[in-house]
């Protein structure tokens, strides 16, 4: 049976439920899986754990369930350009569980390996350290935390094929392929599907860790900050007159 769905509307059904607990691809606006993003706010699923690096921004990317006030919690590393959610947060409307970067990232690639929890020193005499258990190696503490396994997890690619073998392109690779590999059920949004099988020498994210595959819809790839100097006048390059 093919992993490629023509329909997101299809590759969503009967796959989020009230309560769910999912993993989303990206960095900023970076690689989000932005049309699945889409098609799990018009799934009208509630009370849901959003696992990220972040929230977007207001009105892009993640921000859009939480103007449909869809999430009850998040776990996430950074989630300052994102106004909804300090109101949601401040309100009482939105548990959040901040984790450190490199400690979201490596849960992540816990869950996907089978591995329950690790230790870590990171955050360790840190409010992020907090009811969490503590041990000693080599005269140091370290902090156990629990690798993460989500319902759902949904990801974007560059190159997929119908295996469900992806590429990333860029920086859009991101966490994209940690959270591919701990979900339960990972669906993938890939730009272009190619005929046959990818490289097998290349491939990011074996299919095996994917379940359904869609093509994304081509949009324009939003930016969040531009920080790009203004272009400099250009010298009038019109060669002189000649004198005689």
């Amino acid at each position: 049976m093919s992993k490629l769905y023509s329909r997101i509307a299809e590759a969503m059904a009967d796959t989020v439920h009230d309560g769910a607990t999912v993993a989303v691809g990206g960095f900023g606006l970076s690689g989000n899986p932005t049309d699945l993003i889409e098609a799990l706010r018009e799934t009208g699923a509630r009370d849901l754990t959003i696992v990220s690096n972040n929230m977007g921004v207001d009105g892009q990317g993640l921000g859009i369930l939480l103007e449909n006030h869809q999430v009850a919690k998040v776990i996430a590393s950074y989630v300052g350009e994102n106004r909804l959610f300090a109101q949601q947060y401040l309100s009482g409307e939105l548990d959040v569980e901040f984790a450190p970067q490199g400690t979201l990232a490596e849960r992540l690639r816990a869950g996907g390996a089978g591995i329950a929890g690790f230790y870590t020193k990171t955050g360790v005499g840190t409010p992020v350290a907090e009811g969490k258990q503590l041990a000693e190696f080599d005269g140091e503490t370290f902090v156990l935390e629990r690798g993460i396994v989500a319902d759902v997890a949904l990801v974007h690619a560059w190159r997929g094929d119908t295996e469900g073998n992806l590429l990333y392109r860029h920086t859009a690779r991101n966490f994209n392929p940690l959270v591919a590999t701990a979900g339960r059920l990972t669906i993938a949004e890939v730009e272009q599907v190619v005929d046959g099988y990818l490289d097998p020498n290349a491939i990011v994210t074996p299919g095996i860790f994917v379940q359904r595959l869609v093509v994304s819809t081509p949009r324009e790839k939003a930016i969040e900050q531009r920080t790009t100097r203004p272009r400099p006048a250009v010298a009038d390059s019109t060669p002189p007159t000649a004198v005689t």
